[in-house]
């Protein structure tokens, strides 16, 4: 009696499990049918879409037939990383969400009929074309280049890239990648307009003051130093300087709380989205770590890292008399969020001091002819002999309100290399 009890329980409780099973199964099933439909089948349910720049180019389109790219593989390569492909290969990509959205499913019937319909980029491909072209397909980095008045996003390029029509091309390291939004780099001297703007806002007599350096400077015994020697300067030339002596005594002066605080509100801490696709958070010591390496953490170092994107937001706001526009590709997504980032002066002040760093520092007009540009170089050092180079600003003209970043990897020097890459694209803006 006792061995029938025990198998009873046991086929009670396997039925128990069977029904438990089934339930999971068909919850999941609700939430997920539609994933799985279309994930298994690739099957168009009748819809027709069609992937199209500023200027009316055709990136990418779907039928009933099949799938399209635009005709030249050259565009599809510079444009990879804005358009994807149809399989979810890039995780960035418009198009395989764009199809997905575009396919009707029904709970019972599986996919259905949808419908069609045009999605409108604010992406200019020549320019993605000339940012790819002066990047070269030998390099990594990332170029982004929007209105800050209307958030329009006009450029963005990571390299390397791939062309998606191309079933046998062998992909380069990383080029499925997209770096302007997932993935975050050491910053070097480009954070020390977060440095100058808490300073602004923080230290009354900042303007007033003088900043020594004889090339190092020593906090706690510990060594920090400068690219040269800048003997005695003011807060502006220090920034033109990109002097790390200066600019690590602000940071100490300022204490870590401040600077995590500015770093925090600037949103360079957080993941951000561009039309729902999520960005990658950036990194800064949060916790307390000494004024030796808070010192570097203010000169762009330390644990510093930095997702491009998140930078142009900021440079942005700071083109933007301290109101930011969220940048979007989206032309039909309406009105775009506006917030203020900094205030309108402390803005102000950051532009006209990147606008000197150009005119005293940077050869302006000779290397950057007819430009109004404000910007700020940065040479990040990796501890390995190279370096990352970084060009981040804006231009302050009404009829081109562009902000942009440039990233090149491992790229040697901020100004000479990602610094005539973006003349290169911002001639071509402003003159194409």
């Amino acid at each position: 009696m006792k061995k029938i009890t025990n198998r009873a329980v046991s086929v009670l409780l396997i039925a128990a499990l069977v029904v438990v099973g089934m339930v999971v199964y068909i919850l999941r099933f609700v939430d997920n049918g539609r994933d799985w439909a279309l994930y298994f089948s690739r099957a168009n349910s009748g819809s027709t879409g069609e992937l199209i720049d500023r200027r009316g180019q055709t990136l990418a389109s779907f039928s009933p037939e099949g799938s399209l790219f635009a005709g030249d593989a050259f565009t599809r390569t510079a444009n990879y990383h804005v358009t994807g492909d149809f399989w979810g290969r890039s995780g960035t990509g418009l198009l395989s969400a764009y199809w997905t959205d575009m396919q009707g499913y029904d709970l019972i019937r599986g996919t259905t009929q949808a419908e069609s319909s045009i999605l409108r980029l604010s992406i200019d491909t020549e320019l993605n074309k000339t940012a790819y072209r002066a990047l070269g397909e030998d390099r990594k980095g990332a170029v982004l280049l929007c209105n800050y008045r209307t958030g329009e996003l006009l450029c963005m390029v990571s390299g390397p890239s791939v062309d998606p029509a191309d079933a046998d091309a062998v992909p380069g390291d990383g080029a499925y990648i997209n770096r302007c939004l997932s993935s975050a780099f050491t910053p070097g001297s480009v954070f020390k307009l977060i440095t100058a703007a808490a300073a602004i806002e923080n230290i009354p007599d900042i303007e007033q003051r003088s900043f020594y350096c004889e090339g190092k400077t020593t906090v706690a015994g510990v060594d920090i130093i400068c690219s040269g020697e800048h003997y005695t300067q003011t807060f502006e030339q220090a920034l033109s300087n990109s002097c790390n002596v200066a600019f690590a005594r602000i940071a100490i002066e300022l204490g870590q709380d401040t600077m995590v605080k500015y770093v925090r509100d600037y949103g360079l801490l957080d993941g951000h989205e561009l039309d729902g696709i999520p960005t990658a958070a950036g990194s800064y010591p949060t916790e307390f770590v000494g004024d030796p390496e808070l010192g570097w953490s203010g000169i762009g170092q330390s644990t510093d890292t930095v997702n491009p994107f998140a930078l142009l937001r900021f440079v942005s706001a700071v083109a933007n008399d301290g109101v930011l526009t969220e940048p979007h590709m989206l032309l039909d997504g309406g009105e775009p969020e506006r917030t203020r980032l900094l205030p309108q002066e402390t803005a102000q002040r950051l532009g006209e001091m990147m606008n000197y760093n150009v005119v005293s520092h940077y050869g302006g007009e000779e290397r950057f002819p007819g430009l109004p540009l404000c910007a700020k170089t940065g040479t990040a050092e990796l501890g390995d002999g190279t370096s990352h180079a970084w060009f981040a600003g804006f231009l302050s003209d009404e009829e081109h309100p562009y902000a942009f970043v440039v990233l090149v990897e491992r790229g040697g020097g901020g100004l000479t290399v990602a610094g005539e890459l973006a003349n290169t694209l911002l001639q071509a803006a402003v003159n194409g």
